[in-house]
């Protein structure tokens, strides 16, 4: 099904890539001076607005095919959309089994639904070599959709005995074909998120699917919000973000130091979706904390996402509107691909 643009109308990702002053830690005589940062701008004028068809939102997560295509993104309704230009806009690319089996999820209705009734769709990531789609279903589990789309298959819906409650971020080793996701609470469902932080639930789990096995192995409980998480480029390690405690943590899970984990990067926010940055580094989406680090101005525009880099450090901020929520951000083919939980829209950023 193809579903046309709705008009165009002004861009709300007013963005620009600037320069983060690092805050040194204090000394008893004084405080060192924070390392310079090279200064980056973006133009606004370089964005693209992506509308969804209405009723749907939230592209909380952005995937492209090993071809290059997309990207994809799964929506307020239960479906993953694919983009296909300005001329087509988004069609769909997937459906769960509950589109063909509950009356208020087919697509003819467009009704907005309770997201528990017909599924929603969080991390998503193609793995390359067979061209499957795994999405984080929050209520639904673990699912794969085949390379040509369709009918997405629930690969797991447990862990350890475990159900899952809160799937969220996903992640995709693309030498082995393994799955590393996460499951945010085992005892809050994804619309008490709140919850989540405020009540300090430390009951969340990272996992890792094994397509040859199709069996799902616990890494690590007991977790604070756990929510994106990332692969290393070499598969010895991942990056999760850690919602509650605004932290980047590394999990190692090959090699010597499998079994082990530390902390990778404090952060000046909430952090949502990691996506690799091609250099070793990560891009981090961010929701608006308690502590901003980055020592802004009270009215200058929040820090919507930060670039980390190699060694845990923050090495770049994105600025946007306080209206605006971002989810994640990615970056492909010289482009910032800019995706959020909440608004009707995708962004596309390219340099001018």
């Amino acid at each position: 099904m193809a579903y046309p643009c709705r008009p165009s109308y002004p861009a709300s990702f007013l963005v620009a890539l600037l320069a983060l002053p690092l805050m040194a830690a204090a000394s008893a005589a004084a405080p060192e001076p924070a390392p310079a940062i090279e200064t980056k701008s973006m133009d606004h004028r370089g964005l693209t607005v992506m509308p969804l068809p209405l009723p749907v939102s939230g592209p909380e997560s952005l995937a492209f095919d090993r071809r290059g295509g997309g990207p994809y993104t799964g929506v307020s309704d239960g479906r993953v959309l694919r983009w296909r230009g300005p001329r087509l806009g988004w069609t769909v690319f997937a459906y769960n089994y509950r589109h063909k089996s509950v009356g208020m999820c087919a697509a003819k209705k467009k009704l907005m639904v309770p997201e528990n009734v017909c599924g929603r769709p969080l991390g998503l990531q193609f793995h390359h070599k067979t061209g499957d789609l795994y999405v984080a279903d929050a209520y639904l589990g673990l699912l794969r959709v085949p390379a040509r789309g369709g009918l997405a298959e629930v690969v797991a819906t447990e862990a350890g005995g475990v159900p899952f409650n809160f799937l969220n971020g996903l992640d995709v080793d693309q030498n082995t074909g393994d799955v590393y996701f996460t499951d945010s609470s085992t005892s809050y469902p994804r619309s008490e998120y709140l919850l989540v932080v405020a009540l300090g639930d430390e009951t969340g789990r990272l996992l890792r699917y094994n397509p040859r096995t199709r069996r799902v192995a616990v890494l690590h409980d007991n977790l604070s919000y756990p929510n994106g998480v990332a692969v290393a480029a070499d598969g010895s390690h991942v990056v999760v973000s850690h919602t509650a405690l605004s932290k980047l943590r590394r999990y190692w899970v090959r090699g010597p130091r499998a079994g082990e984990n530390e902390t990778f990067a404090e952060l000046p926010g909430y952090p949502d979706n990691v996506r690799s940055d091609g250099r070793g580094g990560y891009w981090v989406a961010l929701s608006h904390g308690p502590n901003d680090a980055i020592g802004a101005a009270v009215d200058a525009a929040p820090t919507m996402a930060v670039r980390v880099g190699r060694g845990g450090a923050v090495e770049e901020a994105l600025d946007g509107l306080s209206f605006a929520t971002v989810s994640e951000v990615g970056k492909r083919n010289g482009t910032l691909w800019v995706g959020s939980v909440d608004t009707p829209y995708a962004g596309e950023l390219s340099p001018r």
